[in-house]
């Protein structure tokens, strides 16, 4: 196994001040020294944006074309960087928790488990989620799944993350079945200047550094570090759990802007590591990527992108999965205006190297391949009336396991007012095999779980329709029902068992959220989902677990948040979560109250914020088998900001 080594000069989480408390009072003391420049640490900028002025967002990942969110004909939530911020939330995966149609729930220290509208997993097996960092896909490729303690970004960079429930599978490929998350960060021209960024509490820690600055003419650049620890979580007994996690990464971005072309290269590089576990070496992860990606508006108003990445990830974890992925990725799209038509069309090509080595419970047969996939999309808005839009998509993609996949989608959307909008789509989205399907061999000595050689994409034919509307200047609101219909689900046998299609049925639901100012600087909204899965084994099969296998997934959860600005330079926000039980595995129903107060001081560019979480809760259990459930309690963070 040959091992990356270009992050090994890193420093890792463990490497932080030894004396981080006088590295915080320093930080403190300077952040009251005036003349340091501010940064665009505003106590009052989520609330000073008006609701009309929200519902303007630009947003990409519907259409692959910018277009207003009260205009996108999806089910679509947007967590903005003040979002973030006022969340005091640290991870990826936690702020990911404030969009309401998400389930998203803990499985460790450094796990988690997120899906959308059912088919939750955790172990990086949900694998009906498309996720982008950047236009470039974090996705394991030997499951189909996310790892999330291997994603990471600077969360004050963050621009947007668009969260779609749903297929996107038109436009995105094979595995946005269920839905795509796109996290779209900042340009390097928005994060000028130098940040700073330090906090602990009794669970976790971290410190995060960027400088920006421009150069030439039209150019920027900003460079950036972070590392961050989290301790072993306990199992309801108290008996400790060895899943301590440290991570470092650094990354940088460049982008040069000129009046109708643009260009952008950006990169990171991480390395985590576990804590040892009985029995076992710790887990480590490392990982490199870099992106190009260029953007040119043409006279006749078409506009033309070409993007490629070259994305490195190294996994190796002895008890269950050891694995090492090159993939490299071009894509070209262009968009061409008519009278009436907003035609998109594209084309891809992804290649992936694979090098596997067996661990103690799984192993792929051959242990390394190299996979190809190849596609071409094409997408026609088209104006029927001064109201109504329909939108006609179609992809057509190539894969080494089933050959070619045809993705189709219909949407019609009408606008019967400035501030309403009702949509209706029906789309066929396919989650194709993935080497797990196909080559697994488990345990690696012995046969009791092997890949089905003739394992098919499961399919999904979706049925949506939603209503968006803003009835007054203080209220916004937004419903969308679904309804799914799976077919050719994974299954399995007795053992020695092969991995088969033979599960089927639907899920349905209604995903739903709402704004409300309530005074010039109170804000409150919230949101919830239902679903309800009627999944079954064909009459021919013998799988002898049944549903159960395909995810573990609550009937109902909900979501409050008030955001409040108390004073200028003060803010107070509270969030409550409610979550229904999961059955099998069971996991009971809980609700979590978490709270941030932030404070800028007078003539500064720091912000000091005190975070706590699951504020009335000893301890709750989110995920995971009986016997491997982490229970997770009362959470405090301090954090400081100081730009300069």
């Amino acid at each position: 196994m040959r091992r990356n080594r270009a992050t090994q000069w890193m420093c890792t989480a463990g490497s932080l001040p030894a004396n981080i408390s006088m590295a915080i009072g320093v930080l403190i003391t300077l952040s009251f020294i005036p003349g340091y420049a501010a940064t665009g640490l505003q106590v009052a900028a989520l609330v000073d944006m008006s609701l009309e002025e929200l519902s303007n967002i630009e947003v990409t990942s519907v259409s692959r074309r910018t277009e207003r969110l009260a205009d996108a004909p999806a089910s679509i939530f947007v967590i903005t960087t003040e979002d973030i911020r006022r969340s005091g939330y640290k991870t990826l995966p936690e702020v990911l928790r404030l969009a309401p149609n998400l389930q998203v729930a803990r499985s460790s220290a450094n796990g988690y488990a997120i899906s959308a509208r059912g088919f939750n997993n955790d172990n990086g097996l949900a694998n009906k989620l498309l996720v982008l960092i950047d236009g470039r896909t974090v996705y394991s490729l030997s499951l189909s799944g996310v790892f999330w303690e291997m994603q990471d970004v600077m969360l004050e960079d963050v621009e947007r993350i668009e969260v779609i429930s749903g297929p996107g599978a038109t436009l995105w490929g094979t595995n946005a079945v269920n839905g795509v998350i796109n996290i779209i960060t900042r340009p390097a021209q928005d994060t000028q200047g130098t940040l700073f960024a330090m906090g602990g509490g009794n669970f976790e820690r971290g410190a995060a550094f960027r400088y920006g600055r421009g150069f030439g003419s039209g150019g920027n650049v900003r460079f950036y570090g972070k590392a961050d620890g989290v301790d072993n979580t306990a199992l309801a007994n108290d008996s400790p759990r060895q899943d301590g996690w440290e991570r470092s990464q650094i990354g940088f971005r460049t982008d040069w802007n000129g009046a109708n072309r643009g260009f952008t290269i950006q990169g990171d590089s991480y390395q985590g590591k576990s804590d040892d576990r009985p029995g076992f070496d710790a887990i480590e992860v490392s990982g490199t990527n870099l992106l190009a990606r260029w953007t040119q508006q043409l006279e006749n108003g078409s506009d033309i992108r070409l993007q490629s990445y070259y994305d490195h990830t190294y996994r190796e974890d002895r008890l269950l999965f050891w694995d090492e992925i090159d993939v490299f990725d071009v894509e070209f799209q262009q968009g061409i205006p008519f009278e009436v038509h907003k035609l998109l069309w594209g084309a891809g090509y992804r290649h992936a190297r694979d090098d596997s080595e067996n661990s103690l419970f799984f192993g792929f047969v051959p242990a390394d391949k190299s996979l190809d996939w190849v596609s071409v999309f094409a997408q026609d808005q088209i104006r029927l009336g001064k109201d109504v839009e329909l939108t006609l998509g179609a992809r057509a993609e190539r894969n080494d396991y089933t050959d070619w996949e045809y993705l189709p989608s219909v949407r019609v959307a009408w606008t019967p007012s400035d501030n309403r909008l009702v949509w209706g789509s029906v789309s066929h989205a396919v989650r194709a095999p993935a080497r797990l399907d196909r080559e697994l061999y488990f345990p690696p000595n012995g046969i009791f779980i092997m890949g089905g050689p003739n394992f098919e994409s499961e399919v999904a034919e979706v049925i949506e329709l939603g209503y968006r509307a803003q009835p007054a200047s203080v209220l916004s609101y937004s419903i969308t029902g679904f309804h799914h219909i799976y077919d050719k689900l994974r299954s399995g046998q007795p053992p020695p068992a092969v991995v088969e299609n033979k599960m089927e049925g639907t899920v349905s639901g209604i995903e739903a959220w709402a704004t409300y100012q309530a005074a010039e600087t109170w804000r409150l909204s919230g949101g919830f989902t239902t679903l309800h899965k009627n999944l079954e084994v064909e009459a021919d099969s013998t799988d002898p677990v049944g549903p159960s296998a395909l995810g573990n997934d609550p009937e109902q959860q909900w979501i409050l948040r008030s955001v409040l600005n108390l004073t200028e330079r003060q803010e107070f926000d509270i969030i409550v979560r409610h979550i229904a039980p999961l059955p099998q595995p069971a996991v009971p129903s809980y609700t979590g109250i978490d709270a941030r107060w932030g404070w800028v001081p007078q003539g500064s560019s720091a912000e000091v914020s005190v975070t706590l979480q699951n504020i009335f809760d000893s301890g709750h259990v989110e995920f995971g088998s009986a016997a491997n459930q982490s229970e997770y309690g009362r959470e405090v963070f301090v954090k400081f900001l100081m730009g300069i």
